[in-house]
């Protein structure tokens, strides 16, 4: 018993070495390279007449920033999700939250002034809480509980709705296409760390919630009779839960656009490295779903070199396969 929890303490600070490595490397490496001594120059003594330091400050800095911070919400929100619906293919968007985002940002950019990163990013996180608020709604039952089977029909409903809204609205306006293309995509490019401030106390705010229905999240690997049997109240905790993946997947969206496929696939990384106890799988998933964002966001920098690919197209590239191997491993 202590060596495997020994052994769990190791790949943790393993994971968290990978983490600084790749936030070194997403800092370091672009069309620009910065040399180390130039990295620790413009950490300590920054000169604001330095090309290399204003590259490094004002974009290189903030976009490892939001590619970590993105990265480890999704793929927690991703845990989260899988343990709720014990559906292995749940991801965030199960709930229509990237949905209800690009409606609420397309309705943004087309029918109101508002153009801004930051007024973008509050409606996007507005309409992924409105999309996530409408799946709870239209999937809860007679006594109040939440149907794995009705969560995800309801979060395909909601999910095609929202997109159908939205294509309807960009093919009337192709301007407002144009400018909301890259969020569309996904990216970590172009972001100010002052977008993240105001996000900060929901992100927070999720991570809490975590940390004190990690117990409870565990109990709900073994049935909602189980549960019951326990003293727990198994629609409460499934609906806590829920709104602690609303804020982390809403939040995330908000920031760095449609980017899939994290929480889809570091939970199962995490599963297979340290087991299905969320005290260690949700840390996990932090660690490893920040390192995965953050060197897919270095890939994209030199697929089509000088060219930045959105990083959702990265996710997507690395995601599919394996989407398509886990559908075939669970339907054999």
């Amino acid at each position: 018993m202590l060596n495997h929890r020994m052994s769990r303490v190791a790949g943790l600070l393993l994971g968290l070495l990978l983490v600084a490595a790749a936030f070194v490397a997403s800092v370091m490496l672009g069309t620009t390279e910065i040399t180390p001594p130039t990295f620790l120059e413009a950490l300590l003594h920054y000169d604001p007449s330095r090309v290399a330091h204003i590259i490094l400050v004002t974009e290189r800095l903030p976009r490892a920033v939001i590619a970590a911070l993105v990265g480890a919400s999704l793929a927690i929100a991703g845990a989260l999700m899988q343990t709720m619906t014990r559906n292995p293919l749940a991801s965030p968007s199960i709930l229509g939250i990237n949905a209800g985002a690009m409606f609420f940002v397309v309705i943004a950019v087309s029918l109101l002034p508002l153009h801004a990163p930051a007024e973008v990013v509050w409606a996007a996180l507005l309409g992924a809480l409105v999309a996530a608020g409408l799946v709870v709604l239209l999937s809860r039952g007679r006594h109040g509980e939440l149907s794995p089977l009705r969560v995800v029909l309801a979060g395909v409903a909601v999910t095609a709705m929202f997109v159908s809204f939205s294509q309807g609205l960009l093919i009337i306006d192709r301007q407002s296409f144009e400018s909301v293309l890259y969020w569309l995509a996904g990216s970590v490019s172009g972001r100010e760390l002052s977008l993240v401030v105001p996000l900060l106390p929901l992100f927070g705010g999720a991570l809490l919630l975590c940390a004190l229905l990690v117990r409870h999240a565990n109990a709900l690997l073994l049935g909602d009779d189980m549960v019951k049997g326990l003293g727990m109240r198994a629609g409460t905790i499934k609906l806590l839960l829920g709104l602690a993946v609303i804020l982390l997947a809403g939040s995330s969206v908000a920031l760095a656009g449609m980017i899939g496929f994290v929480g889809l696939i570091v939970p199962h990384m995490a599963r297979g490295l340290f087991g299905v106890d969320h005290r260690w799988l949700l840390p996990a998933c932090a660690l490893l779903g920040a390192s995965l964002l953050l060197l897919a966001d270095v890939a994209s920098r030199f697929l089509m070199a000088p060219q930045d690919v959105p990083v959702g197209v990265m996710t997507a590239l690395i995601g599919t396969p394996f989407f398509i191997h886990l559908a075939r491993r669970k339907s054999a």
